[in-house]
């Protein structure tokens, strides 16, 4: 494998690690052509453990032969761009979490039919902007059992570097792709829709109607105003987390811990 000594901050090649944006990453344009970075060898191998394309490598020194040099390894002749500590992180504005950084080419999204196909418990996250919010989401999905994400349009990238980063790679190991279309469609997949909200109508989580559903899909919205008023009315179930001490909600990566969680398929 071709291994590059950076020399200098505009060296041609490292581009990918420095000036281009998440947006031209993810290169809207052309989805064929994106990519996205994963950030430290552990989070790395669970990517390529999943069959992600690796493209380039951003890793210090002493790292080629000692923490990624399986990755090395297994990376075949994609260009190693090596350097020091201080020079690296200068050149990608942050310090490299365990000193490795890989490009990775972003795959096209699945469409939901597949994603769903043999689904019982899926998540649906609607607006949610946060990347570090999208990574513990992500985490939390893969860790209690839920079988598929979905993201509305207007919901953060999960393969933005700081949500694959927080997820610790689940965003590799639980399906996932795009939903443009209104939540209750849903229903031709075969799932009844649980919106995570309170109202006058919402029933305890812990309500053994939800455990039965066959095939539920539990929605979680945005920060700050939570689901639309829209979204809430076309659900099949609102369903609340119950509280103490007067405290009215959870943090939205924190409720959808708790949900994946009661409401697991038993």
């Amino acid at each position: 494998m071709p291994i590059i000594e950076i020399t200098s901050l505009t060296q041609p090649g490292v581009e990918i690690f420095s000036t281009l944006t998440e947006a031209q990453l993810r290169n809207r344009i052309d989805p064929a052509k994106g990519i996205f970075i994963a950030e430290s060898p552990k989070v790395i191998r669970v990517a390529l453990d999943a069959g992600y394309e690796p493209l380039a490598l951003l890793c210090e020194h002493k790292h080629i032969t000692g923490d990624a040099a399986d990755i090395v390894g297994r990376c075949g002749d994609i260009p190693i761009y090596t350097g020091e500590r201080e020079l690296l992180a200068t050149l990608t504005g942050y310090t490299l979490t365990r000193g490795v950084l890989c490009a990775m080419r972003r795959p096209t999204p699945p469409c939901v039919a597949d994603v769903c196909h043999k689904a019982q418990r899926i998540v649906v996250i609607d607006g949610v902007v946060d990347t570090t919010n999208i990574g513990a989401i992500f985490r939390s999905a893969a860790a209690l059992g839920i079988d598929a994400v979905l993201l509305t349009p207007t919901s953060c990238d999960p393969l933005n570097r700081r949500s694959i980063r927080v997820s610790m790679g689940s965003v590799f190991l639980v399906p996932w792709t795009w939903l443009d279309t209104p939540i209750h469609t849903l229903h031709e997949q075969g799932f009844r829709t649980a919106a995570m909200a309170l109202s006058d109508n919402s029933i305890s989580i812990d309500d053994a109607t939800l455990r039965d559903e066959p095939r539920l899909a539990i929605v979680m919205g945005t920060e700050g105003d939570g689901l639309s008023q829209q979204t809430i009315s076309d659900a099949d179930y609102v369903v609340r987390i119950p509280m103490s001490h007067n405290v009215d909600s959870l943090n939205v990566a924190a409720a959808a811990a708790v949900a994946f969680w009661e409401l697991r398929k038993r």
